[in-house]
């Protein structure tokens, strides 16, 4: 079963990217070679797994971050936003002289939907050396987005070797993928991940090759259609839910963050999808990363209405 050493300080740590969004909606993404008019304008603190983190403190989780930032104006927006939040940064590192990351999101006003460009200096890269063995175990779970890729291996190793579950936010291909999946015990990947990572098409086929590297669930999210999962009980799918999207920006995040509050709650497979497209779609409702996301009263209470 997972999640049951409540000895633990926290419950979830999360190592991983942290980033500030500059996010610019416009009426219409521009042709090529154009101009638009911004219609909103506004400044996020981001990242996959630092923004996961941030709703599951919100649902009153204890959370534990693990990354570098650049010693700049904006790493010190990111690790302020997350001690507002009340996310552990112990163990956050900073880098002199480096930049922190940070995107331009251009969101299309008619749609939600969101292109991305990003800047990320390789000197806030967390390499194995700076991460100790016990800040990574000092959770119930360990969320991973493979970015930092020999450090998330090697915290991958360390969470199995004590019996802690491995969550994985994967879109990204890496020589070393395939290592850290199998250091895996729960990967989620967007829409293109599987077809991306083994050249199969089918996306059922695609999730079973990636599942014999090791994880017992994998599982994939398909925007506005939902999301899919293999265990070992098999195929398991779960429709979206229909929003008014304003942006898309961080749904996958708080898919990976619905979907670990439901495995330390004890969740099956099919309820953890339905909670973690739920959570995905409410924060679709606003402008950014953070703040569209949901209470669990509001969770709850839109998967009621949409049951």
């Amino acid at each position: 079963m997972v999640g049951l050493d409540r000895s633990k300080p926290y419950d979830v740590v999360g190592l991983g990217l942290n980033a500030v969004d500059y996010l610019c909606v416009v009426p219409h993404f521009p042709r090529f070679d154009s101009k638009v008019k911004m219609l909103e304008f506004k400044r996020e603190a981001g990242g996959q797994v630092a923004t996961a983190l941030v709703a599951l403190t919100r649902w009153g989780l204890a959370t534990s971050y693990i990354g570098k930032v650049g010693e700049d104006e904006l790493g010190r927006y990111t690790w302020q936003e997350l001690k507002k939040e009340g996310v552990d940064i112990t163990h956050l590192k900073v880098a002199p002289g480096a930049t922190s990351q940070f995107a331009f999101i251009m969101v299309d006003r008619q749609t939600g939907e969101r292109t991305i460009v990003w800047h990320r200096d390789e000197k806030t890269d967390l390499t194995p050396q700076e991460v100790s063995r016990s800040a990574v175990t000092a959770g119930r779970v360990l969320h991973l987005d493979g970015h930092e890729i020999d450090a998330a291996i090697q915290a991958a190793r360390w969470a199995r070797e004590e019996g802690i579950p491995v969550v994985l936010d994967i879109d990204a291909i890496h020589p070393k993928t395939a290592e850290l999946i199998r250091a895996a015990d729960f990967l989620i990947g967007d829409r293109n991940f599987p077809t991306a990572f083994t050249g199969n098409p089918d996306r059922e086929a695609a999730l079973r090759e990636i599942a014999s590297l090791g994880p017992r669930e994998v599982a994939m999210t398909l925007g506005t259609e939902g999301a899919m999962a293999l265990s070992i009980e098999g195929v398991r799918y779960r429709p979206g839910y229909k929003v008014k999207a304003v942006d898309t920006t961080g749904a996958g995040d708080l898919f990976h963050a619905g979907f670990i509050y439901g495995l330390l709650q004890g969740w099956g497979l099919s309820e953890r999808l339905a909670f973690a497209n739920a959570v995905a779609a409410l924060k679709c409702r606003q402008l950014g990363g953070r703040a569209g996301i949901p209470t669990l009263e509001e969770a709850y209470r839109f998967m009621g209405e949409n049951a």
